[in-house]
């Protein structure tokens, strides 16, 4: 069995590009196009940083499991392996009972729970649930949804000073969040940044097929904050989806790029359902 790890690790300073990227959500396909970008890209495992949420939505998460492990890049603890290596009944995102989202998560979140051992479990347990490092002068911190609540949705529309007050929390000059699956990227007032890469497991709710990744790289004296597409074989990601006789709502999801509910969106960003999202560089 794995032991506990700390609650916060702090990688100390890092050189070069850093590569960031949420939810691989059990789509194994997805996961072995974002590592062959790694490679392509020749930024080392101990320069990737998963923002949680290994085991989710989609029909392998045991092997997608065994990607993320294997790579030995950095994951945060998201909800998903709080709840799976807790034995929990549900994945913890506190969906309003009854909603599409709420129905659709029981059933992904059972088939994640029978597919995965014990050993994987310890595994999603002992991450930590906040990453630290420092680049080009920078503090960065890694989280998953909230500071204090894992699974808080923070998307570009929630208000400025609650992402503000975050920031403050774990004493960063740039916020790396996860959870709501949607990549932004925003500078703060003080001149701070908040940054979501999005998630690999999932489009965008853009209307294209294309998952999210994000790029850090020194630049100038700073960072520069890039948002990257990732192309991988969205239809054999949904054939295995339909062969493990999940719901076909996020099955369809993967080949349309829209998602089967919105519930959770705020207003403004379930207005931008279906625009192809195109996210401009920032210099931090």
């Amino acid at each position: 069995m794995t032991a506990p790890g700390p609650a916060v690790l702090d990688l100390g300073d890092l050189a070069g590009p850093v590569l960031i990227f949420g939810g691989p959500y059990s789509n194994r396909h997805a996961t072995e196009a974002l590592r062959a970008e790694a490679h392509r890209l020749g930024i080392p495992p101990e320069r990737c940083l998963c923002t949680g949420d290994v085991a989710a939505y989609c029909a392998e998460p045991m092997e997608t499991t065994d990607l993320i492990r294997d790579w030995g890049c950095h994951v945060v603890m998201g909800n998903c392996e709080e709840s799976l290596a807790a034995g929990a009944a549900d994945c913890g995102c506190g969906f309003e009972d009854g909603s599409a989202c709420d129905l659709l998560s029981r059933q992904w979140f059972d088939h994640a729970s029978a597919c995965l051992d014990g050993p994987r479990r310890s595994w999603m347990g002992s991450r930590p649930r906040r990453i630290r490092f420092r680049l080009a002068g920078r503090a960065f911190a890694a989280i998953h949804g909230g500071a204090a609540e894992i699974s808080r949705f923070i998307f570009a529309s929630t208000p400025e000073a609650e992402k503000r007050a975050e920031a403050d929390r774990v004493q960063a000059d740039v916020v790396l969040a996860g959870h709501c699956g949607l990549p932004f990227t925003q500078v703060l007032a003080d001149g701070r940044g908040w940054l979501n890469a999005g998630v690999i497991g999932m489009p965008a709710n853009d209307g294209t097929t294309d998952v999210w990744y994000a790029l850090l790289v020194p630049e100038g004296g700073g960072v520069r904050l890039t948002h990257h597409r990732l192309a991988y074989d969205h239809a054999g990601a949904a054939a295995a989806m339909r062969a493990a006789g999940l719901a076909e709502g996020y099955a369809r999801a993967l080949e349309t790029g829209l998602w089967p509910s919105l519930d959770v969106l705020p207003a403004p960003e379930k207005a931008a359902t279906g625009r192809v999202l195109a996210p401009a560089p920032t210099l931090i």
